[in-house]
């Protein structure tokens, strides 16, 4: 028979990606977890994990176990701090990751309710655009825009709405249009710094939702979102941004669309925390909220046809 015991601890591990990191949030000895973790394979007769002095990495069994049983024991653990929590007032510190350009879309005066609501709460916001390391960093709760590539983390999805391509009236006026993708190679195209060469890459998904790489490049780059739309409504070329980022500027029609039938692929936006373990109450009062208010925002949606 399974010891849950150990399936949650397995279930940490996992989702941190490290012995000591589990240790560490479990408040166990490191040699403990990896004890029971290996009594726990001998149980069920197969490897789950493959373990390295650097690494630590899901074997496909042990993918196919936590897939099963992952969500399972989570909402346990949630239940029963519920339930021991009872009638505790939300309280401490938040410290919340978000890009940059955070305060554009996420509403001050929703901050405002929330302090008041929760007197005993403090909020710590870290502004950047650069994902941040939720464990080193002491992060509670960020707010990611783009792909999810930390599958250690738990992530909700707000919503997925994407961008599309912009550029200023001016800029299309003095360039011109381009009438497909291979011609954006000839426009000056707004984007954060290469990671290699000169050429950076756009990943757009078009009609009929297939998605394609295309390579661009321009004079202005920048790892702040805020600067490149800046730039773009400045006249300095084509930006390809989420459309939380420009609903605004779309609006009011300081950007237009530019090949309107493509989306930049895979921009939607999630909360993202560390763990549903041990979670205080002033963090889901935090997420909760979060979740209601940005999930209700009607984000000005890109047109799905050429215009006439």
């Amino acid at each position: 028979m399974l010891d849950l015991n150990e399936v949650a601890m397995f279930v940490q591990v996992a989702r941190l990606g490290s012995f000591a990191e589990a240790a560490r949030w479990l408040r166990v000895p490191s040699a403990t977890v990896s004890r029971r973790i290996q009594q726990l394979e001998t149980r069920l007769g197969t490897r789950l994990m493959q373990r390295s002095t650097r690494k630590l990495t899901l074997t496909s069994a042990g993918q196919a176990f936590h897939e099963r049983c992952g969500r399972a024991v989570e909402e346990l653990i949630e239940a029963g701090q519920s339930h021991v929590a009872g009638s505790q007032a939300p309280s401490g510190l938040i410290r919340v990751a978000a890009p940059a350009s955070c305060f554009d879309f996420f509403r001050m005066e929703w901050v405002a309710d929330f302090l008041a609501a929760h007197p005993l709460v403090q909020l710590d916001f870290v502004l950047s655009d650069l994902p941040a390391d939720l464990i080193a960093d002491r992060i509670d709760v960020a707010f990611r825009i783009g792909p999810l590539p930390d599958s250690s983390y738990v992530a909700r999805r707000i919503f997925a709405s994407n961008g599309g391509l912009l550029a200023s009236p001016a800029y299309l006026a003095a360039h011109g249009t381009p009438a497909n993708l291979q011609e954006l190679s000839e426009h000056e195209c707004l984007t954060q710094p290469p990671e290699t060469g000169s050429h950076a890459t756009w990943r757009l998904q078009g009609p009929d939702g297939a998605e394609e790489d295309v390579r661009v490049r321009g004079r202005f780059t920048s790892n702040v979102q805020v600067a490149l739309r800046r730039a773009a409504c400045a006249g300095l070329g084509i930006v390809a941004l989420p459309a939380v980022l420009t609903a605004s500027e779309v609006a009011t029609g300081q950007l237009v669309p530019v090949l309107p039938l493509y989306l930049r692929a895979g921009h939607g936006m999630s909360v993202v925390y560390p763990s549903r373990q041990q979670r205080p109450l002033a963090v889901s009062a935090f997420v909760d909220m979060a979740m209601d208010k940005l999930s209700l925002q009607e984000w000005m949606p890109l047109p799905s046809a050429e215009p006439a």
